[in-house]
């Protein structure tokens, strides 16, 4: 419905470009070209969605969202076959104090200008912000990019529900209820030891927690249940009227890491009419313990601290942080297309095609070989045509089922402001 590849020629550059990469070493006996060709074809109709994307704090500042050495640019995007980012308004957990929650807003604040003025100062030719799920297909439609605007961490709220409507009308369509730490909405699936040393806070949803769903209910903002824990998650599927998201996490009974869903949680996602984006992260897709020591042990020897602390390192400590990891990679294979999309036919045989969908967390830790960057995202399609998905099974995973329960999320919030008018 949108992209055109422009020529015979392009199209056997493409062919062998991709007839070479990593994901298509397992391919089978049949013809790869008529394969990938079906694939292109498939990529080339429906409308991909990415719902994670982390953001630098200079993002359309000092780096550059047309062509910045970043794993999601507007040039990567386009390469790519990726119409649609949720860029992520991401802000780390912090202190529980008024100065603390003033900072997370000021720094939330920042990365809502930053990719405003990316959409409609720098290249409102090329990209544009959406709002509804109308407007993404109204935006791929007319050939340009699409980004929506996510939340990541309900600590960027405090204890102020009003932010919820602030954030909501500067484009905000989903929030991530907490991240590394506990918060006033939530537990976290993996609180940080350096900020919150307890198991537990609220064993679940807070009560000013259950506010917030009810008021994202109202608002039609999406609920995040990434990065919560299991009975947070749970609590939040009870006490929405809307289904709810999982914007980037992949399947426990796959990579055993508190981030990503178990059975149960994922049966209850099902019940809910929710999706799970399932997520192109190393660790969450291949346990690799012994890789994880040493990039422990490496972060420890360079001061790495916290979050994405690489960001803080000059040049040359993240050149020679990218080249010991590539060292660490080889000799611990990573994950790669095929493992991702193991993750992919676990969910879609356990609750349905409906409700599983893809995303990346690129730029925030995310990345596997053969989806490394945006411009690679045919490479699932591709491995998705390769296990007999069809057409119509690829244009949910990459987008449909997303739409679907964002359109539902809108339709709960009229009937609730309805009634309360």
């Amino acid at each position: 419905m949108r992209r055109l590849i422009a020529s015979t020629g392009a199209m056997s550059a493409l062919l062998l470009m991709f007839a070479c990469t990593p994901s298509q070493k397992n391919a089978p006996p049949e013809a790869d070209a008529d394969l990938v060709a079906r694939a292109h074809a498939i990529h080339e109709r429906i409308v991909t969605i990415d719902t994670h994307d982390d953001i630098e704090d200079d993002f359309a500042n000092t780096v550059d969202p047309l062509n910045a050495d970043r794993q999601v640019n507007l040039e990567k995007m386009k390469a790519g076959g990726l119409d649609v980012v949720f860029f992520a308004v991401y802000v780390g957990q912090g202190p529980r104090t008024p100065e603390g929650y003033a900072r997370a807003h000021d720094a939330a604040e920042q990365k809502f200008a930053a990719i405003h003025k990316m959409a409609d100062e720098m290249y409102p030719d090329r990209i544009e912000i959406a709002y509804t799920p109308d407007d993404v297909e109204r935006i791929v439609g007319s050939g340009k990019l699409a980004t929506v605007i996510g939340m990541e961490n309900g600590y960027i709220i405090g204890k102020d529900l009003g932010l919820l409507k602030t954030y909501y009308d500067q484009g905000g369509r989903y929030l991530t209820l907490a991240h590394q730490g506990h918060n006033d909405i939530s537990d976290s699936a993996n609180p940080s030891e350096r900020l919150d040393d307890a198991a537990e806070e609220w064993g679940g949803l807070s009560p000013f927690g259950r506010q917030v769903v009810a008021e994202m209910n109202r608002l039609g903002m999406m609920i995040d249940v990434s990065h919560i824990s299991k009975k947070a998650a749970l609590d939040a599927m009870r006490a929405s009227r809307a289904p709810v998201i999982a914007s980037h996490s992949s399947m426990r009974a796959l990579a055993d890491v508190p981030r990503n869903m178990d059975d149960e949680t994922l049966l209850a996602l099902k019940d809910n009419g929710g999706v799970i984006q399932t997520v192109a992260l190393g660790g969450y897709v291949k346990v690799r313990p012994e890789f994880e020591t040493a990039v422990r042990a490496l972060r420890e020897e360079l001061g790495i601290r916290g979050y994405a602390g690489w960001r803080d390192l000059t040049d040359e400590q993240r050149a020679e942080y990218r080249r010991r990891v590539d060292e660490l990679n080889q000799k611990y294979p990573q994950a790669n297309v095929s493992d991702f999309v193991d993750h992919i036919d676990h969910a879609v045989q356990l609750i349905g095609i409906d409700h599983v969908g893809i995303s990346s967390d690129f730029d925030g830790g995310g990345g596997i070989e053969g989806f490394n960057d945006a411009s690679e995202a045919f490479n699932v399609t591709l491995e998705l045509v390769r296990r007999g998905y069809s057409e119509d099974d690829i244009r949910k995973l990459w987008g449909g089922n997303l739409l679907r329960v964002w359109r539902q999320v809108e339709s709960v919030a009229g009937e609730m402001q309805a009634n309360a008018g």
